[in-house]
C-alpha cells in the first residue's frame, strides 16, 4: 500500500485507497464500521510524520552506536508506554530502528516509575543509579556530522541503504 518512499501505491486495485481533495488516503474503516459515523483513514500527511518521528530515532541511535563504537544492535529495549504498546515486529519492518533479531527486542514498561522505586527502597541501588547517572555523556545530535545524512536516508521504509538481515524473509524484494 505505500512504497520505500512513503508515497501510497495509487496503482493498487483496493477501494480502500482513494484520493480526497487531491490527497490520497487509505480507508482504515468505513463509516458504516464506526460509532464516529465517519470513514477513519490514513492520509498521507499522518505516514509522513511516522517516517520523520522514526527517521529521528533510527539516526539517533546510528550516531550513538558510531560515538560508541557499536557496529550493530545486540538488543532493543522499548521502555515506557510507547515501548509497552508498540507492535515489535511493525517497528522493525518500518525500521524504526537498526536491525536486530526480533526476538531481541524487549519491552520493559514503566522503567522509569520501577528504577524510582528501587532506588528509594535500596540505597545500595541508589548509589549506584547516581554513579551511572554521572557516567552519561550528552550528544548534541543535530551537531555530529552525520545526523542528517541518517536522517534524510532514515526517512525511506525501512532505510534507503542499511540492509535488515534478521528481517529478509518479512520485507518484499527491491
Amino acid at each position: 500500500i505505500i512504497d520505500r518512499t512513503g508515497r501510497f501505491r495509487t496503482d493498487l486495485p483496493t477501494r480502500r485507497l482513494r484520493v480526497t481533495e487531491n490527497r490520497p488516503e487509505f480507508v482504515i474503516a468505513w463509516a458504516d464500521e464506526t460509532s464516529i459515523g465517519q470513514d477513519i483513514v490514513v492520509c498521507q500527511e499522518d505516514v509522513r510524520n511516522i517516517q520523520l518521528a522514526k527517521a529521528a530515532m533510527y539516526a539517533g541511535a546510528k550516531v550513538i552506536m558510531r560515538c560508541l563504537g557499536a557496529g550493530k544492535l545486540d538488543k532493543v529495549i522499548l521502555a515506557g508506554a510507547f515501548g509497552s504498546y508498540i507492535n515489535q515486529e511493525s517497528a522493525s519492518i518500518i525500521g524504526l530502528f537498526p536491525d536486530c533479531a526480533l526476538e531481541n527486542i524487549y519491552a520493559v514498561g514503566n522503567a522509569a516509575g520501577d528504577g524510582a522505586r528501587i532506588a528509594l527502597l535500596n540505597v545500595d541501588k541508589r548509589v549506584e543509579a547516581d554513579e551511572k547517572a554521572r557516567q552519561v555523556e550528552y550528544v548534541e545530535l543535530t551537531v555530529e556530522p552525520d545526523f542528517e545524512r541518517q536522517f534524510i536516508q532514515a526517512i525511506y521504509f525501512p532505510h534507503m541503504e542499511d540492509v535488515f538481515p534478521h528481517l529478509e524473509h518479512l520485507l518484499p524484494k527491491k
